[in-house]
């Protein structure tokens, strides 16, 4: 769908979003004598805030088909969040309350994805999203925009965008041709206080810089995504002359300081601390993109001394982050005395029957979606073990990239090639069971929207590729005791960022370090051939730079399609009526130490 310049600037983008009067006259906070005349006058308030939701709106596991649980027995969901907002709100009054989000929100569940591509938003006189009703119905007064908000295009988001009765925010993502915001920067609002003078509150959205490369289908040539700290070095002196009294940045940036694409492009990937930091004129940051815990965290402001308030409240609607600021009216204008924060668990409290009374219907046409029947399977097959052995179900991932690569290239320049591919365990809970296969058990294998494509590599390259991902593993000495709770998932690196590949033999020798792991690297029986070329089949997020794994990025790109691997998987299911892994399932890949498998 081509954009032009007033659907794609949208309406009020340039300016903000505009001020909002929020409520009544509000109560004050406890007056305290300053020992000479009339004490100050106070006031305080609350914002809550939530992150990473990616389309939950019940405690339900699509995926597994039932109500969500995991170790900690956290709940998900803004059914959930309801709840707790509207406790809040009882306590500290509505009116002293807003409500805001730091991104990541219409992608994640089978809910999310049902009103992306089969029953999408867009289409004329389509649906309105799930989360877009339930936000609404919270009374959300801001969302900032996630990088995962860009997944199924710009006019899917436009479309979320017009459905939500609050602003998507992000100063930061700007039209590609007039440098110019492609959606409102901020919001202001204002709340009433019994004092006579309204307190305005600044809320600053800026997302991730990394969209540019993890999206770069949807957003290359039409957006942009500079700096957070630039961003919100220009805006936030611009909200305080504009009589901004507190100032909020809505960040969908983690807090550490880090980029896992290393230095592809010059921005920090998770700066919201580094703001904080840089930027004198914040009061308080709602981080989000990490899927992190920080009930509250404060961050020195390097020009000023004055500590800024970070809190992130994990993912998925498991916390609702509250920020209370106390204020007092000093040489007339509200000043900031206090701010702190802390995390409310969703666990604690009910699921809100206004939320799922409202979305019942479009839940139970999901939950008959993902239970459609495409296929069986001959045996059981798991990822319970999948991050430290080579498992048939990864295999599965990689049988069907593979030859769906080799057709695609068949007949063409790079057909003779050999195929390689690769693929990560995302969930340690997926599984395809004896028996019927259902659209949720193939989806469950690929929870993330990636797209495949094919990347011409060398065997130097590839050994390369592979000692990097092998950085995952813990370094664990012969004869040590292996713990598998603690043998993976070194220096913090995730499930989906370490990569089996298939098409070779080789083993990981744990008990070395970094960068001299893999031996004995093998094709078809022989040592590879360092200048030998092969195709890589991977995924989008990987050959656009995610993880910062080498070579890829910069490889030649051979083909590449706009179809989500996880329907190629479940379009393959169909078509082969029945999986058994007996006919793709083989140990390329095995952890060793000093020449013994540890498994």
């Amino acid at each position: 769908m081509p954009l032009n310049r007033r659907t794609f600037l949208g309406t009020s983008a340039a300016a903000g979003a505009g001020v909002a009067i929020v409520g009544g006259a509000a109560g004050p906070a406890a007056a305290h004598g300053h020992g000479h005349g009339r004490p100050p006058k106070r006031y305080s308030f609350t914002v809550m805030g939530t992150t990473d939701l990616h389309g939950n709106v019940f405690n339900w596991d699509y995926f597994t088909d039932k109500e969500f649980d995991d170790k900690a027995h956290n709940d998900v969901g803004l059914a959930k969040i309801s709840t707790l907002v509207d406790q809040v709100r009882r306590e500290k009054g509505r009116h002293n309350t807003l409500m805001i989000d730091a991104g990541d929100t219409i992608q994640g569940t089978q809910l999310s994805y049902y009103y992306a591509k089969i029953d999408p938003i867009t289409a004329k006189r389509g649906p309105v999203h799930p989360m877009a009703q339930a936000m609404n119905a919270i009374g959300y007064d801001a969302a900032a925009l996630g990088n995962h908000e860009f997944n199924y295009g710009i006019p899917v988001l436009r479309k979320f965008e017009e459905q939500c009765d609050f602003p998507l925010l992000g100063a930061n993502a700007l039209d590609a041709k007039t440098l110019r915001p492609a959606f409102a920067p901020y919001v202001i609002k204002k709340l009433r206080t019994p004092h006579g003078r309204d307190v305005k509150v600044a809320i600053l959205g800026l997302t991730n810089p990394g969209i540019a490369i993890w999206d770069k289908a949807n957003v290359g040539g039409k957006m942009v995504f500079p700096g957070l700290e630039e961003q919100a070095a220009k805006y936030v002196p611009r909200l305080r002359s504009m009589g901004a009294d507190v100032v909020i940045v809505s960040a969908h940036s983690g807090s550490s300081g880090t980029s896992s694409y290393g230095d592809q492009i010059p921005y920090v990937e998770n700066a919201a601390g580094l703001v904080a930091e840089q930027v004198p004129g914040i009061d308080a940051i709602l981080v989000g993109h990490a899927h992190s815990e920080i009930p509250e965290y404060f961050v020195e402001n390097k020009q000023t001394g004055k500590k800024v308030v970070l809190s992130e409240p994990l993912k998925w609607g498991q916390r609702l982050t509250l920020f209370d600021f106390d204020l007092v009216w000093e040489k007339g204008r509200w000043v900031v005395e206090k701010a702190g924060s802390q995390v409310l668990n969703s666990n604690t409290v009910a699921e809100d029957p206004k939320i799922t009374k409202m979305l019942a219907d479009e839940h139970t046409k999901v939950v008959a979606y993902v239970n459609q029947v495409i296929g069986t399977s001959t045996a059981a097959m798991t990822t319970a073990e999948a991050a430290w052995k080579d498992e048939p179900i990864i295999d599965l991932i990689n049988v069907v990239q593979a030859e769906t690569v080799k057709a695609a290239l068949a007949g063409g320049e790079y057909a003779a090639l050999p195929v390689l591919s690769q693929a990560s365990c995302f969930s340690r809970t997926a599984q395809i069971p004896a028996g019927s296969v259902t659209i949720k058990d193939a989806a469950g294998l690929y929870p993330f929207e990636n797209t495949l494509e094919a990347r011409l590599l060398t065997g130097a390259q590839i050994k390369d590729y592979l000692e990097f991902s092998a950085r995952y593993y813990v370094q664990t000495a012969a004869g040590a005791p292996v713990d598998t709770a603690k043998l993976t998932n070194a220096d913090n690196t995730p499930d989906y960022n370490y990569d089996a590949v298939s098409g070779l033999t080789y083993d990981i020798d744990i008990a070395k370090p970094n960068g001299s792991r893999i031996v004995g690297l093998s094709f078809e029986g022989k040592a590879i051939d360092p200048a030998a070329q092969f195709v890589l089949a991977v995924n989008n997020y990987r050959a656009s730079g995610g993880g910062n794994f080498p070579h890829v990025p910069a490889a030649k790109q051979l083909w590449a399609n706009s179809e989500e691997i996880r329907n190629t998987i479940i379009s393959w299911v169909q078509a082969k009526g029945s999986v058994d892994g007996a006919e793709f399932a083989s140990v390329d890949w095995r952890l060793t130490r000093d020449g013994s498998p540890v498994f």
